[in-house]
């Protein structure tokens, strides 16, 4: 979607019974992010408790009526579903949403769609591209009917636009299958590539950032190699990955910067970015960045652990980061660090630092703490190391993007 189309959307929960009303609120706040991330306004939430979500139209029956009558008199361009829907659950809802005596036509999103959208928006690099087009691609298959505008926007194109007959579709289906088929041709051979260019750093530590999107990662990644990574205010500012060398006491490292994690990140993302994690799982050190002063931060640091366990790298040593204390120390006057900090350790977090990458408080505690890890790392790669330039690369500039 391009960001000077389809401008307004309401935003659609089901609430179920493991839900809490407050967690619903956070969620759909997060989808409106998500939402103006895109460049679409959310002009309404719309929310239900269920036992579970509606087989035909994810909402109830007057919920929908309801929705309905909201889009057509308000003239709505999305309406954005917080989970994701059922091929049939999307057939029926752009169905009923896109009457033949209604002129302007309503988008209807679930949360991988626009996750995806947003990703394909921001990916530059050849690798990133081929990764979100392959997730698209897989994720569009069994949902074509009345989807043209996605596919129209996939490299190569489907070869066919408009009619939504039974022989279009057909031929839809078996062109998306072959661009598939070439997009993961393509991603072999950059992974190769990718591979090769690993190995040449074996010599030297790897340390990743990660953690939940829009935590501040790629402004700490800025303080720490000195170098001008894309950071803004809004959800996956970082879609590429980014590797800088830093020097720290004259002991080097590789810094890397990788796509933040959300929670129900599409599986065919995290299926087509495998590669780009494997940023992630080899590396040495992981500094798990988290916004301290965001009010469900418990609940995303449990979302980056799960996705660390699931792409193989949950056992990495980590440091923990605790960015934003600067806010916090707003919200929270009276807050108790110390006590925070013990409560994070017994957790299993060894080493907890308190930081502001906007203040650039503790930015050098944070600093020690990770030259120790590193030169404990350090030392396993040239136990005869002794300090100074004692150690002996064959390239001297690491600096990459990926």
């Amino acid at each position: 979607m391009k960001e000077s189309e389809n401008k307004s959307a309401i935003l659609v929960a089901v609430e179920t019974g493991k839900l809490q009303e407050e967690i619903t609120i956070e969620h759909l706040e997060e989808l409106a992010f998500l939402a103006e991330t895109a460049g679409i306004t959310t002009v309404e939430k719309f929310t239900q408790r269920l036992p579970h979500p509606d087989v035909r139209t994810f909402v109830g029956k007057g919920k929908f009526s309801e929705i309905k009558e909201y889009v057509f008199e308000h003239d709505v361009d999305n309406v954005i579903f917080d989970d994701d829907l059922s091929p049939s659950q999307l057939r029926n809802l752009e169905k009923e949403l896109n009457p033949a005596d209604r002129d302007s036509k309503v988008q209807v999103y679930d949360r991988s769609l626009l996750i995806l959208d947003i990703f394909l928006q921001r990916a530059q690099t050849a690798q990133a591209r081929t990764q979100v087009e392959l997730a698209m691609n897989q994720y569009l298959l069994p949902r074509l009917t009345r989807m043209w505008t996605h596919l129209e926007r996939q490299r190569g194109g489907t070869g066919t636009r408009g009619g939504a007959g039974e022989k279009e579709i057909e031929t839809d289906r078996r062109n998306i299958r072959n661009q598939i088929a070439v997009l993961k041709d393509e991603l072999e051979k950059i992974d190769k590539q990718r591979k090769t260019q690993r190995k040449s750093r074996s010599n030297i530590v790897r340390v990743s950032l990660v953690g939940y999107t829009n935590v501040g990662k790629s402004t700490l990644m800025n303080l720490l190699s000195k170098s001008k990574v894309k950071a803004e205010n809004k959800l996956f500012a970082t879609v590429d990955s980014t590797v800088r060398k830093v020097v720290i006491d004259n002991i080097p490292f590789l810094l890397s910067d990788t796509v933040g994690f959300i929670r129900k990140l599409p599986h065919h993302l995290i299926e087509s970015f495998k590669s780009t994690l494997d940023e992630v799982r080899e590396s040495d050190i992981l500094l798990h960045v988290v916004d301290v002063a965001h009010p469900f931060h418990n609940n995303h640091i449990e979302v980056v652990s799960k996705t660390l366990t699931e792409i193989e790298a949950g056992n990495i040593p980590t440091i923990l980061v605790l960015n934003k204390v600067d806010l916090l120390k707003e919200q929270e006057p009276e807050v108790n660090l110390d006590e925070m900090k013990r409560l994070y350790q017994s957790q299993g977090f060894e080493n907890v630092v308190f930081v502001s990458a906007f203040t650039k408080e503790n930015l050098e505690e944070l600093k020690r703490v990770i030259f120790e890890r590193v030169k404990k790392r350090h030392m396993t790669i040239y136990p005869n190391y002794i300090g100074g330039d004692s150690y002996l690369y064959q390239d001297s500039d690491y600096s990459v993007e990926s």
